[in-house]
């Protein structure tokens, strides 16, 4: 005869927020419920070393999944260690007994550690009741002598529990499904879940006589055992991928956390090509049990194009394992794992340095991105970033130490120019006074670089100084040719002033300029010639309000050129001439420092001149 028993009260209120709030996902159940009978199978391989006689021992060690849409059922089976009437009645209707709780408490006291023990089996077992009418659980302890017994409940307050025949060893749970969970009968959907939540088992997991977790949890064995296919087949499956990982890191830590990793670079950069914002993309696991498949808090932002899986038996779980408790940990966690992959890149930046190039070829911007925005690795970042220079041939590169290794005992800054190309920049007059005093330039030709610099501001003790901008100090360098007299450039400076008028705040001889009659020179730090033409090519046509400020530049002037000595000359005798070709200097430095947002009136200006030839 089934004995009815009355739920603990505190089991009743466990029921209710299980079912009501505790769980965001209904399909939790399946995890929590697999990962108990890998819990059972677990303490029954312990059992085996310590018992002679197990009842049913030819049983394998495995889990079975049996789904059936007509009767809406789905039964989970495991051939683990099993329950006495006594342990049905104070694992699922006493909080205070739970088996795995229990079972953990006794492994402590002998010493030991079981890390393949998952969670607290007397709370997980109770999401069951968020998709099933009835809840019954056969069970049979590895113990002979011990009969067979059937826990059945509707959770609303009682459960039964009587003998049953014939059962094997460990435990079979049936649920009966309610009418709007009955898609947990399907067998697509229990794969899914399966496959999302517990490939990783240590025991084989069946889904209707199919074998799910046929891709072992790689992160746990050791590197010198695992075969290149090995981690391609594990990355195409974590991943969803059809390619190859470029680059992987697999390394194992227990201090100052117990971790387990693997991440991989991907070989492609699917943000390049104009797709959506990558999403973080390293799951995170503990104890081979998915915790969150895209954990937005572990890594920084730049970092979601990497893939794979960290594995932390340290992870403080609320009881649902949905939600972290302390994010200080995570913080730290990520913190180490964000560390060693930074590590890895140096190193491969060292010994397999064409490797290296390629991997930047293709996700460089992410690494800007980080330098720029993650002020704790920002130094380590710094140092991975590539740039062409002055010193450098077309399409090679160097790094940032490279630059101040080469740099002079009196130079203090680190020179760099934006702009679209080499060739554009090497056009441009900006590098000319700095190539003249052999000193190095940065090539930056991305649209983030500007930013990134700006934010970077220093590197290793040297400051990072636009080669374009109205603050450049440059040390006294012997020019050829002859250049106006003072006298000459006090006045056509100042009859430049009068003549192009709000256009320039200031206008100033130079000696920066070599092969260019004159340059415009950003006079706002803030609203960088670049960040003007980002700004200018967001703002939607017609757009009203948000207008970009007015242009500030300052006028440099080459003395010792020829255009401008005859700007000189001309402006006492033919001052319309003087005054268009005036307009035409500064709308052409205007033109190559990027600055020019409409060309219309220089063109026609240019034809004007024309006709004067």
């Amino acid at each position: 005869m089934p004995e009815t028993h009355e739920f603990q009260a505190e089991i009743k209120q466990l029921l209710d927020i299980v079912v009501h709030s505790l769980y965001t996902e209904k399909e939790i159940f399946v995890r929590e419920l697999v990962s108990n009978a890998s819990d059972a199978l677990e303490k029954l391989r312990h059992t085996q070393l310590t018992e002679k006689e197990i009842f049913d021992d030819k049983l394998d060690l495995e889990i079975n999944l049996t789904t059936d849409d007509k009767a809406k059922t789905l039964t989970i089976q495991d051939f683990g260690v099993g329950m006495t009437r006594d342990e049905l009645v104070q694992n699922l209707g006493t909080i205070a007994h739970s088996g795995s709780k229990a079972f953990l408490n006794a492994i402590k006291e002998g010493g030991a550690k079981n890390d393949n023990l998952i969670g607290q089996f007397g709370v997980g077992f109770y999401s069951a009741f968020m998709v099933a009418k009835t809840v019954k659980v056969y069970s049979h302890s590895w113990k002979a002598d011990e009969p067979g017994h059937v826990w059945t409940s509707d959770g609303s307050g009682s459960y039964t529990v009587e003998e049953a025949e014939g059962q094997r060893r460990g435990t079979k749970i049936v649920l009966e499904l309610k009418d709007d969970c009955e898609d947990f009968a399907t067998e697509t959907r229990i794969k899914s879940i399966l496959e999302r939540y517990s490939a990783f088992v240590s025991f084989p997991v069946n889904l209707n006589g199919t074998h799910i977790n046929t891709v072992s949890a790689l992160w746990l064995r050791s590197k010198s055992e695992i075969k290149d296919e090995e981690y391609t087949e594990f990355y195409k499956f974590q991943a969803h991928a059809f390619d190859e990982p470029r680059m992987k890191l697999h390394f194992s830590a227990d201090a100052p956390l117990a971790i387990n990793s693997i991440l991989f670079v991907p070989q492609s950069n699917t943000e390049k090509f104009g797709m959506t914002r990558a999403e973080p993309a390293v799951s995170l696991y503990c104890r081979k049990v998915l915790i969150d498949p895209s954990p937005k808090d572990l890594l920084p932002e730049w970092g979601r194009f990497l893939k794979g899986v960290v594995d932390s038996e340290d992870l403080p779980l609320n009881i649902s394992r949905e939600t972290m408790q302390d994010r200080a940990l995570i913080e730290k966690l990520g913190k180490v794992i964000t560390t060693r992959f930074l590590k890895f890149l140096a190193d491969e930046a060292k010994n397999r340095p064409d490797d290296f190039d390629k991997f930047y070829d293709e996700f460089g911007i992410f690494l800007k991105e980080g330098a720029a925005t993650d002020f704790t690795h920002k130094d380590a970042l710094a140092k991975l970033l590539r740039f062409e220079s002055s010193r450098t041939d077309k399409g090679k590169t160097t790094s940032l130490a490279d630059y101040v290794s080469r740099m002079g005992e009196e130079q203090k800054d680190i020179y760099f120019l934006i702009g679209p190309s080499r060739d554009a920049i090497e056009r441009g007059p900006y590098v000319e006074g700095l190539k003249a005093r052999s000193l190095e330039v940065l090539y930056c030709f991305e649209t983030v670089d500007d930013y990134v610099m700006r934010n970077l501001r220093e590197f290793d003790g040297k400051t990072l100084t636009a080669a374009d901008s109205a603050d450049l100090k440059l040390d006294e360098h012997e020019v050829e040719g002859e250049a106006l007299s003072k006298d000459q450039q006090d006045a056509l400076i100042k009859w430049l002033k009068e003549t192009l008028g709000e256009k320039v705040e200031e206008v100033k001889a130079s000696d920066r300029l070599v092969d260019s009659p004159a340059a415009v020179l950003n006079a706002d730090q803030f609203m960088t010639p670049h960040m003007r033409r980002m700004m200018a090519a967001m703002k939607k046509d017609g757009e009203e309000g948000a207008e970009l400020p007015p242009v500030k530049v300052h006028l440099d002037l080459n003395p010792r050129h020829a255009i401008v000595k005859k700007l000189a000359e001309t402006k006492d005798t033919d001052a319309t001439k003087a005054g268009l070709i005036a307009e035409q200097l500064y709308d052409n430095a205007m033109l190559a420092a990027g600055l020019l947002e409409d060309p219309s009136a220089m063109v026609q200006r240019m034809y004007k001149l024309l006709e004067q030839v």
